[in-house]
């Protein structure tokens, strides 16, 4: 209900924004040249056109619009791709989708092999003229075996009758399929059904363990038949599965084709026992038995055999597709580029719903993992959690601050009771072992990646940009630093990640000081460029006002800066939510990197495309922050 409900909002949303993005070009008045950014201001509607349009994509290559308008759709098509399934190897005999017979591609191949055989003997210079004579009189024997199968006068009645069965059974099958009623269910085998079908759930359904709370798994496509149409499907492909069996056992073994096959095996052995396995002779002789045995065990009868099972098996095949109905459609237009297919008792999606998660899935499994009660490795994603201040003040006070007082530590009397002093006070002090008042505090797999990532850019942007102005104003700066930060500056950060996590452990530490580095780099580049791009006219007027050195670089040096580092930081955002990723891959208990690493041994895309999402908000996030900042602190950008 919530896919059809979004689905129609998206869809009156985009056309109305582009309804509404036309008459506002027809009405709005445009003063700015070509070129001018102020042409790209504004156009929200623009943006929600944008965004709908993918998720529209979403929605509908994810099959879950399919999902949400026919939420049976998928374990019919299951029922269908079972009857599919089971006539792939009885249709595969026939010119009904392939173009020709089975056995006369059987036939055609073994001859060419035969041939092949035949001109290899011939032309061979390390056989000898006896053994020439022994192998071509086996290559004749074995060509002879094929006519000794397609020779309507030597095919057995009880072949025949065999064959007549088959046939009847398929048209029988057919004649029930087209009955409304079929596969003639009783009320008793209807409620087994019905109750299967509820304990086995719908398609795509997150479930949760009761015990533990953590996510069981999610059903692809279900398997029992929900639905008469799937039911009369399902009934069709169990008939099929016993067909297409009892076919595939008949073979067309003549007692005189036995008799030669017998002999020519015999032959062959005999002639084989006195040589080595290496020999040429023998190896040809080996190859012309495979052969044989090939023909033996084909379905190879004679041409007009099998013509009123063909044209059986294409009534039925006419009477299922019409049985499908408008179940046709939904799979063209709502399960584009792929289907549902049956691989025996089981279905599963085959295309882009297999791989790209459906937005109503992967939102429930988001919710799941939000909650403390279930969350991902018993960790949530994110949630708040009430912490008492002493605990704040307690992690942020040093200890030592206790022990600089003068006086001792109280101690207890011989009564067994500790009498407080003011060191023992203070001590409670600045161990939090006290109780305050409770604040919210976040928590989870997200607020540990975003808190390592914000204090890794803080302390590069609070080391980084004064280090880089310095070194763009001072010569022995630049001479001094630049070295350093060039020779670490092209390594990839993932080089530095197995050092850094090796020499400061797998906690917070190692990460956010790797994340420090690779913001550091980029901070100390911007403010020096920044800083030695500030137009020498604007100082020069600076000096002739009477400003001193740090007025100057209070205001003329820094704001002049401030465009190359705010878009400094923009990158940098950019480079340590990837540093942390891989950095949270390699060695990590907790953070998104965590996530999406166990999620891919197990292949849960749903996770996989949920910790993508995630990172981009949270990217997405940090650049708003940066663009509203950008705006009010340089609004003279562009306008120079």
């Amino acid at each position: 209900m919530l896919t059809q409900i979004v689905t129609f909002f998206i869809f009156f949303a985009v056309v109305g924004c582009i309804l509404y993005g036309r008459r506002l070009i027809k009405t709005e008045k445009v003063d700015a040249v070509f070129g001018n950014p102020e042409r790209a201001r504004g156009g929200t509607h623009w943006v929600i056109v944008g965004s709908s349009f993918l998720l529209l994509v979403w929605l509908y290559y994810s099959w879950d619009i399919a999902k949400g308008f026919y939420p049976k759709s998928a374990n019919e098509l299951c029922q269908v791709a079972k009857v599919n399934d089971s006539l792939l190897g009885l249709k595969y005999q026939f010119p009904i989708e392939e173009r020709e017979f089975k056995s006369t591609s059987q036939i055609k191949k073994e001859n060419k092999n035969l041939q092949q055989i035949l001109d290899e003997i011939q032309n061979s210079n390390e056989l000898n003229n006896q053994q020439k004579t022994t192998l071509l009189g086996f290559v004749n024997k074995t060509s002879q075996l094929i006519p000794l199968l397609t020779n309507e006068d030597l095919l057995e009645m009880e072949t025949k009758q065999r064959i007549e069965e088959i046939t009847g059974k398929i048209n029988l099958l057919t004649e029930n399929f087209q009955k409304p009623d079929f596969p003639f269910e009783t009320e008793q085998e209807y409620n087994e059904r019905q109750k299967a079908v509820g304990e086995e759930g719908g398609w795509g359904i997150v479930k949760v363990s009761a015990g533990t709370g953590s996510i069981e798994n999610t059903i692809e496509v279900p398997l029992v038949p929900a639905t008469n149409r799937g039911l009369k499907f399902h009934a069709a492909a169990q008939e099929l599965n016993l067909i297409s069996d009892e076919f595939f056992k008949l073979r067309n073994h003549n007692p005189k084709f036995k008799s030669q096959i017998k002999e020519l095996k015999d032959e062959i052995k005999t002639y084989r026992k006195d040589l080595d396995s290496e020999e040429l002779s023998s190896i040809y002789a080996k190859n012309i038995v495979k052969i044989a045995r090939r023909i033996e065990f084909a379905s190879i009868y004679p041409p007009k055999a099998l013509n009123k099972m063909q044209n059986a098996i294409i009534k039925f095949d006419v009477a299922q597709k019409e049985a499908q109905g408008g179940l046709r459609f939904i799979d063209i237009f709502l399960f584009p580029a792929g289907t549902i297919v049956a691989s025996g008792p089981s279905c599963s999606e085959q295309g882009s719903g297999r791989w790209l998660p459906k937005p109503s899935d992967t939102f429930n499994k988001f919710v799941l993992m939000l909650k403390p009660s279930v969350g991902y490795k018993d960790i949530p994603l994110l949630w708040i959690d009430m912490v008492d201040v002493s605990k704040m003040i307690g992690f942020l006070l040093p200890d030592w601050i206790a022990d600089i007082l003068p006086g001792d530590y109280p101690v207890h009397t011989k009564e067994g009771i500790v009498k407080q002093n003011f060191k023992g006070y203070v001590l409670k002090v600045v161990t939090g072992d006290f109780e305050l008042f409770k604040v919210p505090v976040p928590y989870g797999h997200i607020w540990d990646s975003f808190l390592r990532v914000f204090l890794g850019l803080v302390f590069g942007i609070l080391i980084g940009v004064p280090l880089g102005l310095f070194m763009g104003l001072n010569r022995f700066a630049k001479g001094f630093f630049d070295p350093l930060i060039e020779l670490y500056r092209p390594v990839p950060p993932l080089a530095w990640a197995p050092l850094i996590i090796s020499v400061l452990g797998i906690d917070n530490t190692g990460k956010v000081f790797l994340l420090f580095m690779v913001s550091l780099s980029i901070m100390i580049i911007s403010a020096r460029a920044g800083a030695s791009g500030t137009q020498l006219s604007k100082i020069h007027a600076a000096h002739s006002l009477g400003a001193s050195k740090k007025q100057i670089l209070r205001y003329v040096i820094f704001p002049n800066s401030l465009p190359e580092i705010l878009t400094g930081i923009r990158v940098a955002v950019g480079m340590c939510w990837g540093t942390l990723v891989a950095a949270e891959f390699l060695a990590g208990t907790t953070g998104i990197g965590f996530v999406e690493n166990v999620a891919k041994k197990y292949f849960q895309y749903e996770v996989i495309w949920i910790t993508i999402f995630i990172m981009g908000m949270l990217g997405l996030l940090f650049d708003i922050t940066l663009r509203k900042i950008i705006d009010k602190t340089i609004p003279w950008r562009g306008k120079g």
